[in-house]
């Protein structure tokens, strides 16, 4: 109990004086999961919205393989990635691994199914009632589609949270990816704040390891507490 106390006290020590290590860790875990989080974005919204709008062949088939690719093991994953970016993998003249940007790649990839799922879901479930509202007024096709993906924006934001969220707090890929360098004064490093955990509380250094994660948890509950307040206000 005693270590434990002692190690809550020494991380929140750490916290408000503005450890530069820790400060330096947190920023770029923030860094690599929102560009992680924007990728996802970019290539996942258009595809939640077709299979959320349309109906097509195979349909079921494709949000099943997206919904199952939810609950992929984030080490199976980092894993894979590993063999294709080593410098004698089939990617590997890209020079990704061990990079930030290799790890945010991972950790999009990891999102993608996050952000098409949750999109797909929001817009599946308004579509027939607000298209059908929508044509009887007088909308077009398209103008019908807009409506629907304007009133499923709270979903969207939704996606955006989680994605975020669970690319902020994965450990596989960015261990795996990233290998958890750490080269002072260099560009070179890949420390984020879940392989710093674990590399601290390995060593014992219980005081950091806690610090870590008290700014971890701080993330991911302000992120959504700020996308609560988005979605009240467009709502």
């Amino acid at each position: 109990m005693g270590l434990i106390i002692q190690g809550v006290l020494g991380a929140f020590h750490l916290i408000f004086s503005g450890n530069p290590d820790i400060i330096e860790i947190s920023l770029r875990s923030v860094k690599v999961s929102g560009i992680a989080t924007l990728i996802a974005f970019v290539f996942g919204l258009p595809i939640g919205l077709v299979i959320g709008l349309y109906d097509f062949k195979g349909k079921h088939i494709v949000r099943g393989l997206f919904n199952g690719l939810l609950g992929i093991p984030t080490v199976v994953l980092g894993l894979i990635l590993y063999l294709i970016l080593v410098p004698l993998g089939p990617f590997g003249s890209l020079k990704l691994i061990y990079t930030e940007m290799g790890i945010s790649l991972g950790q999009a990839i990891l999102v993608l199914p996050i952000v098409i799922s949750l999109v797909a879901g929001s817009v599946s479930l308004i579509r027939s009632e607000i298209r059908e509202l929508a044509i009887t007024l007088g909308a077009g096709e398209l103008e019908a589609s807009i409506a629907v993906i304007r009133e499923a924006i709270g979903g969207v934001i939704l996606s955006i949270v989680a994605a975020f969220n669970r690319a902020v707090a994965e450990l596989g890929v960015a261990l795996m990816i990233g290998g958890n360098i750490f080269v002072k004064g260099s560009a070179l490093n890949t420390r984020v704040l879940t392989t710093s955990i674990q590399m601290y509380t390995a060593r014992g250094e219980i005081d950091l390891a806690i610090a870590l994660g008290v700014i971890l948890l701080f993330i991911v509950f302000g992120v959504s507490m700020i996308s609560n307040v988005i979605q009240s206000r467009l709502t």
